[in-house]
């Protein structure tokens, strides 16, 4: 089993602390952290689905991990360097204001594709579609259903798993179907909807502070 860095350790600890709860799945919660890790580590991207609430999720998390969370991300100075040399002006600027990001894309956000492909093929398989065109070996699904049988979510993960790529779930109850194709399962120990949402926050701020800790010292 993998150790966590003590850094790192701090944030699941504090997590629980905050969210006894959760003192159930915290060695899932690490595990699946670990999976995040090593695909930003390989050059992978991380791909993220959820209906209605779950759907929001999905973008906040986009939103923490492709800019600050809660340290300055500059851009490396060598970055910086061929910014100003293509434009001194907007070069500089550029290299003041722009921040390093983690490759996340909410899959809810395209909505000339997912209608287009709701109005000719299926719309419950919007999510897959999109996970066949983005998605590597090197890249992650995360899930997110409250039930883990939603089916939108679950064509999506299957898909990943066909092309290779790991999922992680995001789920409450009993886990549903979504467990089952899951390379890690997040069951948040609540069977109602807006519970498990609750708690499906404090746990995906978690990740972005660890992924944050882990790929941006200053």
């Amino acid at each position: 089993m993998r150790i966590l860095e003590e850094k790192l350790n701090k944030h699941i600890e504090l997590l629980i602390k905050r969210y006894e709860v959760l003192q159930s799945i915290k060695e899932q919660i690490a595990n699946a952290y670990f999976i995040l890790e090593d695909s930003f580590k390989n050059g992978g991207k991380l791909l993220i689905a959820g209906n209605g609430g779950s759907a929001a999720d999905a973008e906040h998390i986009t939103g923490e991990l492709m800019k600050s969370f809660k340290k300055k991300r500059k851009v490396s100075a060598e970055f910086a360097k061929k910014l100003i040399e293509i434009d001194s002006k907007g070069g500089e600027e550029l290299a003041v204001k722009l921040q390093e990001g983690l490759p996340t894309i909410a899959l809810s956000n395209h909505a000339a594709l997912t209608t287009a492909y709701l109005n000719d093929v299926d719309g419950l398989l919007c999510f897959a579609q999109q996970v066949n065109g983005y998605g590597k070996n090197i890249d992650i699904f995360l899930g997110i259903s409250t039930s883990g049988n939603s089916n939108n979510i679950l064509y999506a993960a299957i898909t990943a798993k066909a092309k290779g790529m790991k999922v992680i779930g995001l789920t409450g109850r009993d886990g549903g179907r979504l467990k089952d194709v899951s390379d890690v399962s997040i069951i948040v120990p609540e069977n109602e909807t807006y519970i498990i949402q609750e708690l499906h926050l404090p746990i995906y701020h978690c990740w972005c502070l660890m992924l944050e800790d882990r790929f941006f010292c200053n």
